[in-house]
Order: C-alpha cells, then sequence, then structure tokens
C-alpha cells in the first residue's frame, strides 16, 4: 500500500468523547472513501471490536487503535496506538488505570464552573456522556452549549476549559514512556498525534520527538485535522529529520463539531513512509 491512500487512523465514538457509535462511523468513513480505518477511542478499547466487524461489512480495512493521555513537560500530549493487541491485560489495565482520576477531576471541574454561577454542569456533562469513566471537558463543552452559555464548544473552551479558566483542573496522565511501552509490548505501533497543537517551545517539541523516538516510538501525525498546510510540511519535515513514519487522520469526533470530516484529508506525502506499511501484517 502506498501513500496514496485514504487511511483515516483517528477518530473517536461514543465509547470515548464522539457522538456517533463504532457503526456510524465506519459507515460514515466509508462513504467517504476510506480504504483503511482506525477508531481510536481515548484511553479506551471498547468499541474495537464493533469498529473491526463494521469496517469489515463495509469492505474497508481496519487497524486497532487508542488514543492514549500523556503528561509531557507539562503538558497533555496524545499518542496513538495502532495495530495493537486490544486483548491484551498489558493495554486494558495501563489503559484503565490512565482513566482512573477522570471522574474525581470532573467533579472538581464542575466544582470551578459553580464559582462562575454555571450550576449543575457535572450531571448536565453526564447527559453527553456514553462512557462515565471517561467523562471529560469535551462532554462539559456539549453541556455549556446546550443550555445556551456559549454559542459553540471552542468558545466554551476558550472561556472556561483551559489553563487559567474556571472549569480548568489538570490531570496526571501516564508517562510517554508508559504509553509507547503499552503499545510497542502488545504488537503494536505508536504515533504521536497532531504536534501542532501543543503549545512547546521548539526545545521542549525536539525534545518529545527524541525521548519519543528513544522510548521506541516510530510514527507522528502529519496530516491530521487539527494541522494548518504549513504545519504538513513541518512535520514531514520532523518525520524525515527524526526518522519516523508519517500517519494521516480527521480527529473526527462529530458531524456538528469537526471541521475535518472522515477520509477528506489530502494524502501523505510520497517521499515519507506510510505508517500502514510498517503494519501490514497487522491490517484486518
Amino acid at each position: 500500500m502506498t501513500s496514496i491512500l485514504n487511511a483515516d487512523l483517528h477518530c473517536h465514538s461514543v465509547v470515548s468523547d464522539g457522538t456517533l457509535t463504532p457503526e456510524q462511523l465506519a459507515a460514515r468513513a466509508s462513504a467517504n472513501g476510506v480504504e483503511l480505518w482506525a477508531l481510536t477511542d481515548h484511553d479506551e478499547v471498547g468499541g474495537q471490536q464493533r469498529a473491526a466487524a463494521a469496517a469489515k461489512a463495509h469492505g474497508m480495512k481496519y487497524l486497532t487503535g487508542a488514543e492514549i493521555s500523556v503528561t509531557f513537560a507539562g503538558e497533555t500530549v496524545h499518542i496513538v496506538g495502532l495495530g495493537f493487541d486490544a486483548s491484551s491485560p498489558l493495554m486494558q489495565q495501563g489503559l484503565e488505570a490512565t482513566r482512573g482520576g477522570r471522574g474525581a477531576r470532573a467533579m472538581e471541574m464542575a466544582a470551578g464552573l459553580a464559582t462562575v454561577g454555571i450550576r449543575d454542569a457535572y450531571e448536565g456533562a453526564l447527559k453527553f456522556v456514553g462512557n462515565p469513566a471517561l467523562i471529560s471537558r469535551t462532554h462539559f463543552a456539549r453541556f455549556l452549549v446546550e443550555s445556551g452559555v456559549c454559542k459553540d464548544t471552542y468558545e466554551v473552551f476558550r472561556k472556561y476549559l483551559t489553563e487559567g479558566k474556571p472549569g480548568y483542573v489538570p490531570h496526571r496522565w501516564a508517562t510517554l514512556k508508559d504509553a509507547v511501552g503499552w503499545i510497542t509490548q502488545t504488537g503494536g505501533l505508536a504515533v504521536i498525534a497532531h504536534p501542532g497543537r501543543y503549545k512547546f517551545s521548539a526545545n521542549e517539541e525536539y525534545a518529545l520527538f527524541s525521548e519519543f523516538k528513544a522510548h521506541g516510538g516510530t510514527g507522528v501525525e502529519v496530516v491530521t485535522g487539527s494541522h494548518t498546510v504549513a504545519e504538513y510540511v513541518e512535520y514531514a519535515d520532523m518525520a524525515r529529520e527524526f526518522g519516523l513514519a508519517a500517519s494521516r487522520g480527521s480527529d473526527f469526533h462529530s458531524p456538528d463539531e469537526s471541521h475535518t470530516d472522515l477520509g477528506t484529508l489530502p494524502y501523505l506525502p510520497g517521499d515519507l513512509t506510510p505508517v500502514w506499511e510498517l503494519l501490514a501484517d497487522r491490517i484486518q
């Protein structure tokens, strides 16, 4: 398989913070011409069997996936795992431990929002949660839009849910070493998700890529719904510099919220090694 492949290896279902079921996502991906698909729910593999079965039903190739939350240099960074054994106790126990703090964090977020007059935010957010163990800022954002506090989720994050704002509560996630280890030790390949999104200095970003590679990480998202066209070029260069394979994914969450639909991104630059070439024996 070449880089000229409509692969979408980053999206989310109701099992984490998306609004569609794995089956609905598979149908949407197929309708948009996706040939190779992965469902990458946050810190959760509960939708993998459904996604794989739905992909097969639509004639798409499938890779297992998850997006793991990591703390690095004081920032939350996401590492996508692809092609791992989703039934592995190592992966499942690691993700369970990472999810563990979300409930307490959500209660703190609600308390912070109450200080600025937004009441019952925890109960409101729960209405949007498919999996209560994975309650997140996105669910709070949907509640604040529904209740008319903000016009869209982008406004919610800007005003209430980013660092220094009343509803922001940091969470201590897995380490970079942990996340890459869980992925690689269960037969998968680790990918830095949407690196253009992190607020790192040039030195911090270099450290992230260096440590990631040292721990056994092998890929980076180059073409993603979170990147500008200039960032496609920038992270293609980073992939070349660090000898990393390139991945492509929309980061699709919802038809109403996501800028980029499944399967609609440009292809990867032809001189980069696509992650799927390294995962040929893991494709279902």
